[in-house]
């Protein structure tokens, strides 16, 4: 009799606090945290800081390197843990639209990997070939399939 086990492949997502423990703040070098972390579709970003005193906004890769505030306040998140799921893949830019914060760094830019072309952890490593001695009483002396 045999049997077949058919799995689906199984993915979890990843929440990121952004910044880790020194959260969404002026002075923290956004670019260094995010740098070999892999972002991938379905993947969260956290961004924590005390509220009134910084926002989030995303913006386009323009807006990003200019430091371009939106207008229009409805486009900002403002609670002080605000969370953002990463629903498509590409590059992704936010910025903290306090006056002079994003001037100052504190602004963010990462690419998502669609989860299907995400690399894969590297295998096991191959046993060694090698030999390994065994008494003949380790062995059954039958086997049943």
């Amino acid at each position: 009799m045999e049997l077949y086990v058919i799995a689906p492949a199984i993915s979890f997502a990843t929440e990121f606090i952004v910044g880790g423990n020194d959260g969404w703040n002026v002075g923290v070098n956004y670019q260094e945290w995010a740098k070999g972390k892999q972002f991938i579709v379905g993947d969260t970003l956290v961004f924590q800081y005390k509220p009134g005193a910084h926002n989030v906004y995303k913006v386009n890769g323009t807006d990003f390197q200019n430091c371009n505030v939106p207008t229009n306040n409805s486009l900002g998140l403002f609670s002080g843990n605000d969370t953002i799921k990463l629903a498509a893949a590409g590059n992704k830019w936010y910025i903290c639209g306090v006056s002079g914060h994003c001037d100052a760094g504190q602004k963010l830019n990462i690419t998502v990997l669609d989860s299907a072309t995400a690399p894969t952890p590297a295998p096991a490593p191959v046993p060694s070939a090698a030999p390994t001695y065994w008494p003949k009483r380790a062995f059954p002396r039958s086997f049943y399939e």
